[in-house]
């Protein structure tokens, strides 16, 4: 059997088994809260696995090796400030944010934000539910692009067919099963990944090793025959250098509970005790999967040589492609595609509920309309989130205009929501007047910070927005009165 049929076969297989899965799952939803945040009753293991293999999307599994490719030993701080972030967020936020949830019946990220201040929590809502919701959708669509991209690598498909059999693996579990069928087809993506990222690297070492056609025997033999940039964690001591170290530290700020697709992770945990496995899974599994998808990048130096690949993001799945027999491969590249799945699916049922729940529904509509309406709402986005990516292919226009908008998340929604999560959770002063403030403040700053081009010339967006975003609420919390807010 050729390569190729015996990869396909392995896809296959594993896309039925997930949609099967996923609509199983979905059979026992019952209501709004089931379909929004779970029921709130999310054992911590299946927590932790769905916030990780969410969190990561193809970034563990392309972009981390890929740049770990192409810089040789600097992406380690990149990977410093993500897996600071992570644990940050599972030891300090993930137990509070359950409690939280639970003390004020919390359904969605927004309603946290509205219900915690509750003085000005229509427009909380309102105004936090519109943001989210319009980053989102067009992040959504740029995971079908990047679906139909790596489909076409593996099979030489058209993207616009890679793009819809992505969206036909997602779309129908999710709007039947929401929040539920994401978290539990999560789980069996992270478990893929996790696993690609061990044993990529295990036979990698062993290949490298035993081959004598290769680069170089030795990731450090790979690195310092590269060159010496490759080695160096500094790179000299000029400013572009440290501005390049701060960088990579700043993704640790999304992780402060800013990312409303993981925030919504540590809401639906069931109880403290649950809180606490998912803590202790969710840590293991980012470490182990950050030392695996650097190893990756820097085993692909060693087997092909720096710079020989046309597409540094594609390394990972060369290198699996190279020294494991194309089933096997397969299947542990199918990691990537569900990596993008479990970012595409939290994306899709974040957005279509934040709609639902806080735009479209009042609070005291019947539990059961809420739920018709989250369904639809997550059809009618996801079709258009299809359509979007599609005029994306065909338009550099709106691929532009797509690609701006999702580098504006991490910075603009990450950042300004991190603030007002560890300040809502830890300040008593932080009151509604500053929560909107901050929301209009760091959203607007990011877009023309990055806009004007200061994201290149000065420094990445991720720091200065979280210190746009403190200030402001500082100095709003400061000037208002908390007790009339």
């Amino acid at each position: 059997m050729l390569p190729q049929s015996q990869m396909l076969i392995v896809m296959v297989i594993y896309m039925v088994f997930l949609i099967s899965w996923g609509v199983y799952q979905g059979m026992k939803v019952k209501s709004s809260t089931d379909y929004s945040i779970g029921g709130r009753v999310l054992p911590g293991w299946a927590a932790a696995l769905s916030e990780r293999a969410t969190g990561e999307s193809a970034w563990a599994l392309l972009g981390l090796p890929g740049a770990a490719y192409a810089t040789g030993l600097m992406e380690i701080w990149t990977a410093i400030g993500c897996v600071f972030g992570v644990i940050f967020a599972w030891i300090v936020l993930a137990w509070r944010l359950q409690k939280e949830a639970q003390n004020y019946d919390v359904q969605t990220f927004t309603d946290y934000l509205a219900k915690r201040h509750a003085s000005y929590g229509n427009l909380i809502r309102v105004l936090s539910s519109l943001t989210i919701v319009f980053f989102f959708f067009f992040y959504v669509g740029a995971q079908f692009v990047a679906g139909g991209k790596t489909l076409f690598t593996m099979f030489h498909l058209k993207p616009e067919y890679g793009m819809l059999i992505t969206a036909a693996i997602i779309i129908p579990y999710t709007i039947f099963g929401g929040f539920r069928s994401v978290v539990y087809t999560d789980v069996v993506q992270a478990i893929i990944m996790i696993t690609t990222l061990i044993i990529g690297p295990v036979v990698g070492f062993i290949y490298i090793k035993s081959h004598p056609d290769v680069y170089a025997h030795s990731i450090t033999a790979a690195l310092r025959t590269a060159g010496p940039s490759y080695t160096a964690f500094v790179k000299g001591a000029n400013g572009f250098q440290w501005g390049l170290i701060i960088s990579g530290l700043s993704w640790m700020f999304g992780y402060f509970g800013g990312m409303p697709q993981l925030t919504t992770r540590f809401m639906s945990i069931k109880d403290h005790r649950n809180a606490k496995v998912g803590r202790n899974i969710g840590v293991a599994w980012t470490i182990i999967a950050y030392i695996g998808a650097l190893a990756l990048g820097w085993i692909g130096i060693a087997i092909f040589g720096p710079s020989t690949l046309a597409d540094r993001e594609y390394v990972m799945p060369r290198v699996l492609m190279q020294i494991f027999p194309p089933y096997l491969a397969a299947l542990l590249i199918t990691g990537a595609i569900a990596a993008m799945i479990s970012t595409a699916d939290s994306l899709l049922i974040l957005s279509s509920t934040e709609l639902a729940e806080n735009i479209l529904t009042s609070r005291e509509s019947d539990k059961r309309h809420k739920l018709t309406v989250a369904r639809i709402s997550t059809a009618v986005l996801a079709v258009i989130a299809l359509g979007v990516a599609f005029l994306s292919q065909r338009s550099e226009v709106i691929s532009k205009f797509v690609f701006d908008l999702v580098s504006y998340v991490w910075a603009g929604i990450g950042g300004t929501f991190s603030v007002i999560i560890l300040l809502s959770l830890f300040w008593k002063r932080f009151n509604g007047i500053a929560t909107i403030a901050t929301i209009i403040v760091g959203i607007t700053f990011t877009i023309v910070w990055i806009s004007t081009g200061l994201e290149q010339k000065v420094m990445t967006a991720r720091i200065m927005t979280f210190v746009v975003a403190l200030l402001t609420a500082v100095i709003v919390s400061l000037l208002t009165d908390r007790e009339k807010v």
